[in-house]
């Protein structure tokens, strides 16, 4: 049976506030435990089972759940259970495609083109795109893939006036810096990008296997090439609970 802080405990710096710990934080400390001695990919016991042994209610044991599965530590399969999830993608911040990255992972990428149409640019794009309000982009949007696992949801904008006959290069799935090097003579040289955290929307959620909610990693990219000028401005949206990035930081 679960324990709680017996009434008198006191916690904090101060020590003067007296809590209790929750019966689902408990429980999830002991998941935590138990997933250590587990290898990915192996069932953990039901809903049911854990509100026994544990003495707790099945909403307590599902918000445990919860926690876990948002954190990454477990991976749930509608109609199959729950699972202990593999460690995250530890992907370093570098200015390398997705392709790059995935293969430098050991991992096979893949990607599936969602959507590749002309679009009018507004103003703050047409500014990002160094091209005038009003010019043509091109908006790309893909699935991408590692081991056929979705992974993120990317959407690229590029001047079309620059990459004329870019749509033939791109319907085989190649990367798109190999199309721009190759085709275009562009080498990228660096980005801006910024980080941030976003939840899970419908259209996502289904897309990426997740659910709706899930918190998510939400990077915009700002490219440029030797040339200095703008290449290309993208968002992805990658599953918070399958990647982390990782970086050096060096003291200035």
């Amino acid at each position: 049976m679960l324990e709680t802080s017996p009434p008198g405990a006191t916690g904090g710096a101060t020590g003067s506030r007296t809590q209790r710990e929750p019966k689902y934080w408990a429980l999830k400390q002991h998941l935590l435990d138990l997933l250590e001695a587990l290898p990915a990919g192996s069932p953990i016991p039901t809903e049911r089972a854990l509100a026994g042994e544990f003495n707790v209610s099945r909403t307590t044991v599902r918000q445990a759940l919860a926690d876990l599965t948002v954190e990454g530590r477990l991976h749930r399969v509608q109609g199959k259970g729950t699972f202990a999830a593999e460690p995250k993608l530890a992907q370093r911040l570098q200015l390398s495609s997705y392709t790059e990255d995935m293969r430098a992972q050991g991992r096979e990428p893949s990607s599936k083109l969602l959507e590749l149409e002309e679009r009018v640019a507004e103003p703050e794009l047409a500014k990002l795109l160094g091209v005038r309000a009003g010019a043509k982009v091109l908006r790309l949007r893909r699935l991408r893939l590692a081991n056929a696992e979705p992974m993120a949801l990317e959407t690229t904008h590029l001047p079309m006036a620059r990459f004329r006959g870019l749509r033939k290069h791109l319907s085989a799935g190649a990367s798109l810096y190999a199309v721009l090097r190759d085709h275009y003579g562009v080498e990228m040289e660096r980005a801006e990008e910024t980080i941030e955290t976003a939840l899970a929307g419908p259209q996502e959620a289904e897309l990426l296997g997740a659910d709706v909610g899930m918190p998510m990693l939400l990077l915009s990219r700002h490219s440029f090439g030797t040339d200095g000028r703008p290449v290309e401005f993208a968002r992805s949206i990658y599953r918070g609970d399958r990647y982390k990035f990782v970086t050096t930081l060096n003291r200035p």
